[in-house]
This record gives structure tokens, C-alpha cells and sequence, in this order.
């Protein structure tokens, strides 16, 4: 089935964006032809290159049954939820209390009814992701309550940049989501600021969104508003959002995460499933460890989905990073949390689950060499590892602290460059070049040949950011660093940003709806 995954055309944006100004000229173009620019969306990627695998079956199945250990002997605690223990007890677990220890089999067998691939339904047909197989989605930074704005001021976010952030995800030709919590807009109450938060993905974008989990009325919400847009029975039957449910690690789900999982799974959205892991704080210092952690605390998570729901979607997820055993400060980049990310990969296949991780993460605290080389060493495991969905695959700054809009647009880039590296190797006649091989001959050169002519615009991938000049020539141009670069394209992309079209009386529905729920309920700010 892998195989046969059918992607959407490339460039379908619904019409809802055009070229102009600037926009017109051969840089544009260029722009273009490299993914590097605003130009056509690029489809989800199918892989086409082989995944790397560090475990051995006598390895996996290691892990496999130290997590069975971990679930029957030590347990997960399903916190403050008098359902979720009930619903345990009724399927066969052993509950104490709020822990609940799991017979050996009965995670997996549950697991049976989750799908193993499925369609995430944009607004715009043509932005349908696939997820699972060898399928690969990239979706933007989530979480941080600081942006690094185009001043260079640290700050608190605002919803004006939230909305930044979702039109630049819906102009980077690389991303094929606009994400979920792309920055935490602190000007709107916390109680509230959801609904403007979903508004803005479905307003700004039309790619394919996440919802909101901080509470479950809030998952509620979003089901409501998905609902305005794509109906109710398309929603009750199709995945039109995916949700991140983190595990409190170690071995914790709490009332929150809980709450909205299971919204979401009643509904038949999906959950991605990620234990939130800073190894040698929240599970074990060593990849073994940590990966049965994992492991196990997926196990107990994903298959609630399916008490809940049979057939919901759901994804194995796994965030991991390593601690500074100095300060305790977390670290990226480094080579134990890609172990463990690789690992996990191998383990969810195994599952036949969807599998998260990822991104273009790093710990500095602007967009530097140590942010470029901590984020490729991450993305680069990423795509080798055959991850399905990628959060955090631009803008994260300062271990997740922080979005910044210059990181976005050097991360979109390298998005790019991963996409062209995961179409591996053409071995048609073109890519073969056997005429061009013929006509060359040998002490000859290939920069006028007649293969070369006819390829040379979509030879190689062309960043729109990086500076191959010369010297004199970058001199010439005022000695800019790719920063300074990627601040001007984003200038611009804004500048140049039209929304893509929403039906006049969706949009109506929706502010209708926002209202009347911001009017029901007091401001609260914590």
C-alpha cells in the first residue's frame, strides 16, 4: 500500500494566491523552481529513499518486552479521570487507584482497529495530506509563548504574530500544514484566545490544521468551527485535524491531555500520542531506557483512543532530548535523542502506527551557526528515519521557547532540500544521461550539452537564502548573513501575502460562533 500513495498536483492553492510586484521577476522564478520561495505548494512527500534502522529484531524485541514490564508491573497512571479507569477496568486492566497495570497483549490487541494510514482533509482538497506509509508532512513550530521578531526584540507573543506565522506557513512551498500553536498570543485572554487561534489557521490558510488540547471545551471548540467549514457528518467521518496529546512523562496522563483526547477520538480525529521526553529528567539516561518508556506510555495512550472510539486515528509520537548533566538545561542535536527518535520509528512500523518526531530543533538563542547545525543534525534523522508528521520543522528557537520568524524562513528553506533529497535517485532515461555521457565524450565539459540545457533549471536544488558568490560580489551586495536575508524574504512574503478564499458565509458562521462563546464566558489570564 505504501507504494501506491496518490499525491495531489503540485501548485494547487484554490486560487487563492498570485505573483505580483517583485513577484513576476526571474528571482521569483528561481524561487520557485528551488521551494524556496513563495511560489507552487509542493504535496506532501512520498519517500522515496530507504529508512535508516539502528535496532536488530533481537533489539526490538528487547525493548518490546521491557515495555510489557513497564505496563504490567509498574503501570501508568491515568490521573483525575473517573472515566478512563473505568473504561480500563471494562476492558481488562488491573486498576489501583489511578494506576492502571496492563496484561501483557492487551494494548496491542486494542491497537488492531487503528488505522494504519489516512487522509488529513484540508479545507483546500488539493493541501489533503496522507498520513503514515512513506508519507512525510512538515508542520511548523508549536508552543512558544516568545517570538524573535523581524526587530530582533525577544517578546511576548501576540495574536498578530500567530497570524504571521500561519500565512508564512501557508506561502513556504515546503510546509503542508499550517501547524497548531504556532506561538502562544498572550494579548488574548487564555480562556479565549483559542477560538482566534483556530479562526486564524482557517482564515489565513487552507492547508491542513491541528486543534486546540488545552482543555477539553476547548477541543470542543475546534470540532464545533471544523464543523462550520466542512459539515458534520464529513467531520464525524473524515480527520480533519490532528492533535497533540502529550504523555507527562514519566508514566503520567493527566486530566487535560486526557480530556481532550478524548473529544477528539469521539469525533474521529487524531491524536498523535507523543511523550514529552528530556532524557535523564523524565526518563532514563540511557536510549534503551528511554525508548521502552516510550514505548509503553504510547502503548497505554494510543490504545485508549480505541475504547473510546474504534478507528479513530491515532500516531505514535515521540519528542526526545537530552539534558545538560551540568545544569539540567535540555540539549538538541546531540546523538542519543536521534538513537532514540530512530528507534521509536522502527517500533511504531512495528505497531503499524503513524509515527511523529522531529523537526528543525536546537537550544540557541538566536538563528546562528549553533541553531543551524543542532537543527540539521535533527532534521537530517528526521527524514532518515521515515517520520510521517514533523511538528517543530520551522521557527523553533531556545529549545522551544521561542518562534522566530528568521529561523522560519532558514528552516522552510532546508524543508525544501529535504523534499528534493527524499525523491532519491531518477533512474529514467533522462536521469541516466547516458545521450549526454555520448555527446560530451571524453575532455570535454557538460555546461553546453544538450541534456544539460534541457535540465538545468530543475537540476539542482537552488536555495533562495544561502550565498554562493564570490566574495567581491557578496561585498558588493553589503556583506549580508543568510539572518539578514531571511528577514528581508520574510518582509516580503508578508508584504506579498493575500489570503487564500473562504466562503463569505463559513467565515460569517465562524465569527458568529467565536463570539457568542467569548460572550459566555468571563476573561480569565491563567
Amino acid at each position: 500500500m505504501d507504494d501506491n500513495i496518490e499525491q495531489p498536483a503540485a501548485g494547487g492553492d484554490g486560487g487563492g494566491r498570485r505573483s505580483r510586484g517583485e513577484g513576476r521577476g526571474a528571482a521569483a522564478r528561481r524561487a520557485s523552481r528551488s521551494g524556496g520561495g513563495p511560489g507552487p505548494s509542493l504535496p506532501y512527500i512520498v519517500r522515496k529513499i530507504g529508512v535508516y534502522e539502528v535496532l536488530d529484531e533481537e533489539g526490538l524485541q528487547l525493548i518490546e518486552r521491557n515495555a510489557d514490564t513497564v505496563l504490567e508491573e509498574i503501570g501508568i497512571e491515568f490521573r483525575d479521570d473517573a472515566e478512563a479507569l473505568a473504561l480500563w477496568k471494562e476492558a481488562g486492566a488491573d486498576v489501583k487507584g489511578q494506576r492502571v497495570h496492563f496484561p501483557k497483549g492487551l494494548c496491542r490487541e486494542l491497537l488492531k482497529t487503528a488505522p494504519k494510514e489516512f487522509t488529513w482533509h484540508a479545507r483546500n482538497s488539493a493541501r489533503n495530506a496522507h498520513v503514515g506509509g512513506k508519507a512525510t508532512i512538515f508542520a511548523p513550530v508549536y508552543g512558544p509563548p516568545f517570538v524573535r521578531d523581524l526587530e530582533g526584540n525577544r517578546r511576548y507573543a501576540t495574536i498578530e504574530d500567530f497570524r504571521n506565522f500561519v500565512k508564512l506557513a501557508y506561502m513556504a512551498p515546503s510546509m503542508h500544514s499550517s501547524g497548531g500553536t504556532v506561538c502562544e498570543p498572550v494579548d488574548i485572554p487564555v480562556n479565549k484566545r483559542h477560538l482566534d487561534m483556530v479562526y486564524s489557521h482557517i482564515k489565513y490558510s487552507d492547508k491542513p490544521f491541528m486543534g486546540s488540547v488545552t482543555a477539553p471545551e476547548r477541543a470542543e471548540d475546534t470540532i464545533a468551527m471544523a464543523k462550520i467549514v466542512f459539515g458534520d457528518e464529513f467531520v464525524e467521518n473524515n480527520c480533519v485535524t490532528l492533535n497533540l496529546i502529550n504523555a507527562n512523562s514519566p508514566m503520567v496522563f493527566d486530566e487535560t491531555m486526557l480530556g481532550a483526547l478524548k473529544v477528539y477520538a469521539r469525533h474521529n480525529q487524531a491524536s498523535v500520542v507523543s511523550p514529552f521526553i528530556l532524557s535523564g529528567a523524565m526518563s532514563p539516561v540511557t536510549v534503551a531506557g528511554t525508548l521502552a518508556q516510550i514505548l509503553a506510555e504510547v502503548l497505554a495512550g494510543a490504545s485508549f483512543t480505541q475504547l473510546i472510539r474504534k478507528g479513530s486515528p491515532v500516531l505514535y509520537g515521540t519528542f526526545a532530548a537530552s539534558i545538560s548533566m551540568q545544569s539540567g538545561a535540555p540539549t538538541f542535536g546531540t546523538p542519543e535523542p536521534s538513537l532514540v527518535s530512530y528507534g521509536s520509528a522502527q517500533l511504531a512500523r512495528r505497531l503499524g502506527l503513524p509515527f511523529r518526531t522531529g523537526g528543525s530543533l536546537c537550544a540557541s538563542k538566536v538563528p546562528d551557526a549553533q541553531a543551524a547545525h543542532e537543527s540539521a543534525n535533527t532534521l537530517n534523522m528526521t527524514l532518515l528515519a521515515g517520520t510521517n508528521f514533523v511538528l517543530h520543522a520551522a521557527g523553533w528557537l531556545e529549545g522551544g521557547l521561542v518562534s522566530s520568524y528568521e529561523k522560519f524562513m532558514i528552516d522552510q528553506d532546508q524543508l525544501g532540500m529535504m523534499q528534493k533529497m527524499a525523491e532519491g535517485v531518477d533512474l529514467s532515461e533522462n536521469g541516466q544521461a547516458l545521450d549526454a555521457i555520448r555527446e560530451v565524450g571524453p575532455g570535454s565539459h557538460y555546461l553546453g550539452c544538450g541534456h544539460t540545457q534541457a535540465n538545468f533549471q530543475t537540476a539542482f536544488y537552488r536555495s533562495a537564502l544561502a550565498d554562493n558568490n564570490s566574495f567581491e560580489q557578496w561585498e558588493i551586495e553589503g556583506q549580508k548573513r543568510i539572518e539578514e536575508r531571511a528577514n528581508a524574504l520574510c518582509r516580503s512574503w508578508l508584504d506579498h501575502y493575500e489570503a487564500p478564499p473562504l466562503d463569505p458565509a463559513i467565515d460569517e458562521a465562524l465569527l458568529a460562533y467565536i463570539q457568542k462563546r467569548k460572550d459566555s464566558m468571563p476573561d480569565a489570564f491563567t
